[in-house]
């Protein structure tokens, strides 16, 4: 008998390789599944609503595994947090229904990415989990360039590779949210976007083009051309890593063994 969880993992990519597993390089799946090992007594695998990649944070990545019916969620969070490094940390744990995915059955995902304007941003403190651009941006132009990806779209000039989706509309993805918000004290600006699926360096790709934008480098109506492109030779280059966050995965109420909370 096992009982599957969902675990809202919090993680500081800047000494990761990313969330996926490999050969070489330090991951957070690695060291995930490496505690879960050592607490079960066998291979534990774990799946992520998200595929990090290196330098990119994350605030509540949905992390879905199953493990010996005798780990209750109380206790298996106070093991996991006690063994995990310093750059992770769960916070909260819930019961799924058996046959639960965290990428598979998710329904949305929130990204959110932090631009800093200022000088300061140059700061040690603010430079590792931020685009320390420091100079201002347009707030105007980026707010009309994001109402232009809002709704459902094809992204392959955002996209670095082919999704694995063998569907006829792989790049398709459906935006429900898109909006630059300017941040407090004069810091820059926060940027929020929602929709069902994400391609890879597809928010990064946004991010990088709607900054030429605010900064005069490139005219708004840009957004729409790319929207047109097969391929992404016109876009502009991606957004650094660490100002990247990803910030929640949505579930249908179904997937919960108990009241979501």
């Amino acid at each position: 008998m096992s009982r599957t969880y969902l675990a809202l993992l919090h993680y500081d990519g800047r000494e990761f390789a990313g969330w996926q597993r490999q050969a070489t390089g330090r991951t957070v799946q690695g060291e995930l599944e490496g505690v879960l090992e050592r607490l079960c007594g066998r291979r534990v695998v774990v799946a992520a609503a998200g595929r990090t990649d290196a330098g990119v944070h994350a605030l509540g990545m949905g992390v879905s595994f199953s493990v010996p019916a005798r780990w209750a969620a109380g206790p298996l969070q106070r093991a996991l947090n006690g063994l995990l490094p310093r750059d992770c940390w769960v916070e909260r744990l819930t019961a799924m229904v058996q046959g639960f995915h965290a990428r598979k059955s998710a329904t949305g995902r929130r990204y959110r990415y932090l631009i800093g304007t200022d000088e300061a941003s140059a700061s040690p403190f603010r430079r590792p989990y931020e685009w320390s651009l420091g100079r201002p941006l347009d707030g105007e132009l980026l707010e009309r360039a994001a109402s232009m990806i809002a709704g459902e779209h094809d992204f392959p000039a955002f996209a670095v590779r082919r999704p694995e989706d063998r569907s006829e509309r792989p790049y398709r993805c459906l935006i429900r949210r898109a909006e630059w918000e300017t941040r407090a004290g004069g810091e820059g600006h926060a940027f929020h976007i929602a929709a069902d699926r994400f391609l890879h360096h597809m928010v990064r790709f946004l991010v990088g083009t709607m900054v030429d934008i605010g900064l005069g480098r490139r005219p708004v109506e840009d957004m729409t051309t790319l929207l047109a492109r097969l391929d992404n030779q016109a876009t502009s280059p991606p957004a650094p890593p660490q100002g990247l966050y990803f910030v929640a995965a949505e579930y249908p109420r179904s997937w919960y063994a108990g009241d979501p909370e």
